[in-house]
């Protein structure tokens, strides 16, 4: 696949264009802010040095939502494998984990229902764009919606009610 040269302007205009979209959803899916920061960081880096030449910006963005989402599973597994123990829960009340119970809950489902209850719900992406994002069809995105709203809901109320 043919690499692009890329200029300081089309990073620029990239970031300006998808860099909240892809905070949010590093945000999701790895529960905290500094990591999401981060990976969006690292992922316009790759943008920068090996994004492929894009047929349209349908393409760019489904290049960088992959590209995010395989950045946050990298930091994922390399939590599994080094656990940490984050300064900042230790400091939160209840009240205050009461209040980011629906993200934690959101957070603590399996990679393929988060996102796409990430990219329906925040981002507000269409059935169809999921699909052609994570390379499935739009029939396995409904499921996938259908049965991470329900795991998403068993989770909540086991963990925060």
């Amino acid at each position: 696949m043919e690499r692009a040269e890329r200029s300081d302007r089309d990073v620029e205009r990239a970031v300006e264009r998808y860099g909240d979209m892809l905070l949010r959803i590093c945000c999701v899916m790895l529960g905290g802010r500094a990591d999401a920061e981060d990976a969006v960081q690292e992922t316009f880096i790759r943008y920068m040095l090996r994004a492929p030449v894009f047929l349209d910006g349908e393409h760019e963005r489904a290049w960088l939502i992959t590209a995010a989402k395989n950045r946050c599973r990298d930091v994922l597994r390399a939590r599994r494998r080094h656990p940490q123990v984050d300064v900042e829960q230790l400091a939160e009340t209840p009240a205050e984990a009461a209040d980011s119970g629906i993200l934690e809950a959101l957070a603590s489902l399996p990679e393929r229902f988060r996102l796409v209850l990430t990219l329906y719900y925040v981002q507000q992406l269409p059935v169809g764009d999921i699909a052609r994002v994570i390379r499935r069809t739009p029939s396995a995105v409904k499921m996938r919606l259908q049965k991470g709203r329900r795991l998403l809901e068993e989770t909540y109320r086991k963990e925060y009610m």
